[in-house]
């Protein structure tokens, strides 16, 4: 073996990962999209065709979505795109109710003016995307407006938790969305709970985001049963 063998070798490593690393990005926001629907397969021979390189960094990039939540590896069937099932959604807004309430209240009293600029501007952001029918985007603005009323609670763990819940939520925010109607709704309490934070009224904006979580819950699980009843 040569001396510049083992930093060749390095070399190329950091360019699968690199490569690996755009290409499940790529397809996380393809899955988020609904492109690749819950159940469906991704075959890596086919996604390395399409990307024009090996089937070793797709085979990477497949584990960092596996990782995510996003895909899972099936014996015999290779990646599969996740789906959630009814008890997961129960399971996800449950927690959702009892973690996010108590840490808008913990939040809220260090919010300073350019903590509600950014929210305004996120607030606003979302309005456009859901009166303007940008569906693809309304799942990822949710997330970053309940993140932003989050940010100051000091409680790394449970924000984490929290985030992780947000992101199994993209896909099915949208449908609760989408299917519902409920866009005025989202778009109106995403407001009145801001609003209330900016007046001082911290636990009226906890028991808010409760409810206004409760509601998607409720809405999106309804959806659900109707679905697998049909």
């Amino acid at each position: 073996m040569s001396v510049d063998q083992p930093a060749a070798e390095a070399r190329k490593s950091i360019r699968h990962k690199t490569v690996a690393a755009a290409v499940a990005d790529a397809l996380r926001q393809r899955i988020l999209a609904g492109e690749f629907a819950a159940g469906a397969r991704l075959r890596q021979d086919a996604l390395a065709s399409e990307f024009g390189i090996s089937r070793i960094p797709v085979r990477e990039a497949l584990l960092q979505l596996e990782a995510s939540g996003l895909v899972k590896i099936v014996p015999h069937r290779g990646a599969v795109v996740s789906g959630l099932s009814l008890e997961e959604i129960e399971d996800i807004f449950r927690l959702r109710v009892q973690l996010e309430p108590s840490l808008l209240i913990l939040s809220a009293h260090h919010f300073t003016k350019d903590d509600y600029k950014e929210l305004h501007g996120l607030k606003q952001e979302y309005s456009i995307a859901l009166k303007s029918g940008l569906v693809q985007q309304w799942g990822e603005l949710n997330r970053r407006f309940h993140m932003g009323l989050l940010r100051h609670a000091g409680r790394p763990r449970s924000m984490g938790i929290v985030a992780s819940l947000l992101q199994d939520c993209d896909r099915p925010t949208r449908l609760q969305l989408s299917v519902s109607g409920d866009v005025a709704r989202a778009d109106t309490e995403h407001s009145q709970i801001l609003d209330l934070c900016e007046a001082g009224e911290i636990v009226s904006a906890a028991n808010l985001l409760r409810s206004h979580i409760e509601h998607a819950g409720h809405s999106l699980i309804e959806i659900y049963r109707k679905s697998l009843a049909a």
